[in-house]
């Protein structure tokens, strides 16, 4: 608690100029991968809806810009930032080296650790190390699946890459995988605390350099002067409330920012 307070009186400290440079940028646009309940998904009304599309959506409020929102499949969208169809990726991006080297990043927006989904009455563990010869589902362009193939697949599990959650969550209930490799926060609240994930449960916390738990909003690296702006605004909403009203209503009493 007490570096966040240090970060936040360094980034206050020049918020009202930052403010004034933020009126230049009519508009900042987010890409989000849609399909990421309770962060990021599409509403009854086709409006969208999640954790990060309401926490953008006060960051622009609190920047005094218009807020547009560009859906893209999750594994293009750096490519899309690169190629300027948005401005940032606000889709639970995790922070990467290998992304590092393509992209810049804001500050950290919340951490979301990864583990092992599997049935309750499985014959092995929700480790790494029990999934040889099991049939493993993870996220395409996802962490969890430069992980799996990188560390798994060479020590038996056999990898299979999805375009969403749900269809990964459907294959595990109908037995066609063994296990799902995915965030841990994620699975908890969008399948395990729901009828449908009764009879799953999740490992610890998969602890490896590969699997980064720090999410933030993902920026082209000579956009200085909007990262500037964008991390400015980040500490306004932890130091008004806004952050913490938010996390409150998506996760309850859990601190994401600081576990």
């Amino acid at each position: 608690m007490t570096k966040l307070r240090t970060l936040l009186a360094v980034l206050l400290v020049p918020l009202s100029a930052g403010l004034a440079q933020a009126k230049e940028w009519k508009e900042i646009r987010f890409g989000v991968f849609p399909d990421y309940p309770p962060f990021e998904s599409v509403a009854a009304d086709g409006s969208l809806k999640g954790f990060d599309i309401e926490l953008g959506n006060a960051l622009c409020a609190k920047l005094e810009v218009k807020c547009t929102w560009v859906t893209n499949d999750f594994d293009g969208l750096i490519p899309a930032l690169r190629a300027r169809k948005f401005d940032g990726i606000m889709s639970s991006m995790a922070v990467t080296p290998a992304r590092e080297k393509q992209i810049d990043f804001s500050e950290k927006l919340f951490l979301s650790p990864t583990s092992v989904i599997t049935r309750k009455d499985a014959g092995f563990g929700a480790t790494p190390e029990s999934l040889k010869d099991k049939q493993v589902g993870v996220l395409q362009g996802s962490i969890q699946e430069v992980y799996a193939r990188a560390k798994l697949a060479p020590a038996g599990a056999r990898i299979k890459a999805y375009q969403s959650m749900d269809q990964n969550y459907a294959d595990l209930a109908n037995g066609r995988l063994d296990a799902i490799v995915t965030d841990k926060l994620e699975a908890e609240l969008n399948f395990l605390s729901q009828n449908k994930g009764q009879g799953f449960h999740s490992g610890p916390a998969i602890l490896d350099p590969g699997l980064p738990s720090v999410i933030a909003i993902g920026l082209r690296k000579n956009d200085a002067e909007l990262k500037a702006l964008l991390n400015q605004g980040i500490a306004a909403l932890h130091a008004d409330g806004t952050y913490q009203a938010i996390e409150r209503k998506y996760f309850g009493p859990q601190d994401i920012y600081n576990e």
